[in-house]
């Protein structure tokens, strides 16, 4: 009889998932895992909104796996050995996972994959993180894209020719053939793995969420993406960003339910950037620490400046709107994400590493590859053509913001400043904004 393990990672979920679908069609019976990493976990004690989202997202998956005859066993400690030994345990013959390309993910597939093959257990890996593999596409006399622009052209020539396009999405097994004497492996509550509490407004993780919110947003605001995607106020993203990072649906998933929509174009571009920074990871696993392209920047030290940052306290409205829309909410809207970043390290100057370390600390979807390749692109040490771009926080507060509604909504000592003058409220007369207590600029643009 051949007994497969299928260990899920990044990739929780059922439906369009390529490791489950092809254990389900090989083997006779196979065991649902995951490994809750040691390692990761003392990382990402400071993450508690990362782990909130991870356990709805292990607690859903386990629901669905249970309405197809089989269940979630979850082990806690290194994942290669708590891997090996469950399959030695119930004498599985292969293991079942997604392939990955953060480099401590490429560590993990390659000391497991020694250990299989000391233990005569074979390995199978599977695509499902991106929409095309990192290392697929490839420019001639060149090992990866640099440039977002031809990668974008040869990615979309590439999905189209693959059917990529075609409606007909993968479907979820209707039922797993699983042991009848399943291996138990319980769920931790979130009191077990941290001490701190994940913000307020965290949305909900698992497939069940993911799928009803793509619903939502298909519904209500997909065909207008061009013009609502920067629209601070509207809010008319996806909101998909963490379901996307923990594999709740695939971005494959994604494109397809949104081809031939208006504006179909534009979302897929944002998930060719997701694939692009991916690529760019899989061929520099040293950028999480390094630049990318080194200019030779000197970053001051201020930390001071850097804690009225991540407060958002800096006297800028709209910066200090997008630093508290991610305390309270795990989660940052993508235009106020680039006025954020381009404020700490053009206008502040300083460090993008101190900003994807806080970025990574609050965000239920901080990837590595999109959260360091972005902070680089803003910096101007990673792959923007225009290194010494500045987004000003005035003019962008005009233009995505004109009547301050996005503003209000997240730093309330303002919300009596009616319309555009909530953006310089430095210019209110003297006993008004004492009256604000807000904090004076803290530099000047």
């Amino acid at each position: 009889m051949k007994r497969a393990l299928v260990l899920f990672t990044r990739d929780l979920r059922v439906r369009d998932q390529p490791a489950l679908a092809a254990a389900a069609r090989e083997a006779e019976q196979i065991i649902p895992a995951f490994v809750l990493d040691r390692k990761l976990l003392i990382r990402s004690c400071g993450a508690p909104n990362r782990l909130a989202f991870l356990l709805d997202c292990l607690h859903d998956l386990d629901s669905s796996l249970r309405e197809r005859d089989a269940q979630l066993v979850v082990r806690h400690g290194d994942v290669v050995e708590e891997t090996l030994a469950l399959a030695q345990q119930w004498h599985a013959t292969a293991i079942y996972m997604s392939a990955d390309v953060t480099p401590y993910a490429r560590l993990r597939e390659q000391s497991l994959a020694r250990a299989c093959d000391q233990a005569r257990i074979e390995l199978r890996t599977f695509p499902g993180v991106t929409v095309v593999p990192a290392g697929e596409l490839t420019p001639s006399g060149g090992d990866h894209y640099r440039v977002f622009t031809p990668y974008w052209r040869v990615w979309s020539e590439h999905v189209r020719s693959q059917g990529v396009w075609d409606q007909s999405a993968s479907h979820a097994p209707r039922k797993l053939n699983a042991p009848k004497r399943q291996p138990s492996g319980p769920i931790p509550p979130l009191a077990s793995l941290i001490a701190g509490s994940p913000s307020p407004g965290l949305q909900r993780g698992g497939e069940r969420a993911a799928r009803k919110q793509l619903e939502r947003w298909l519904r209500a605001d997909a065909a207008g993406y061009d013009a609502l995607h920067d629209d601070l106020p509207g809010d008319g993203t996806s909101r998909l960003s963490a379901h996307l990072h923990f594999g709740c649906i695939s971005a494959e998933t994604l494109l397809r339910r949104n081809s031939g929509r208006p504006a179909a174009d534009s979302f897929a571009r944002q998930l060719c950037w997701r694939d692009f920074h991916h690529q760019v990871l899989a061929a520099r696993p040293d950028i999480p620490h390094a630049d990318y392209r080194p200019r030779g920047v000197r970053w001051r030290r201020d930390k001071r400046a850097a804690q009225a940052w991540r407060e958002g306290l800096t006297g800028y409205p709209l910066v200090d709107a997008g630093m508290r829309q991610l305390a309270g909410e795990g989660f940052m809207h993508n235009r106020a994400r680039m006025v954020v970043a381009s404020f700490l390290t053009k206008t502040m100057q300083l460090d993008w590493r101190l900003g994807a370390a806080h970025f990574a600390h609050l965000l239920a979807d901080a990837d590595v590859a999109n959260n360091v390749g972005n902070w680089q692109w803003v910096a101007g040490t990673g792959n923007d053509t225009r290194p010494n771009r500045v987004l000003n926080p005035l003019r962008q507060a005009r233009r995505f913001d004109p009547d301050g509604e996005y503003v209000r909504r997240y730093v309330p000592e303002l919300a009596a400043v009616p319309g555009r003058a909530v953006h310089e409220p430095w210019r209110l007369a003297p006993r008004q904004r004492r009256a604000l207590r807000y904090p004076a600029p803290l530099v000047e643009l």
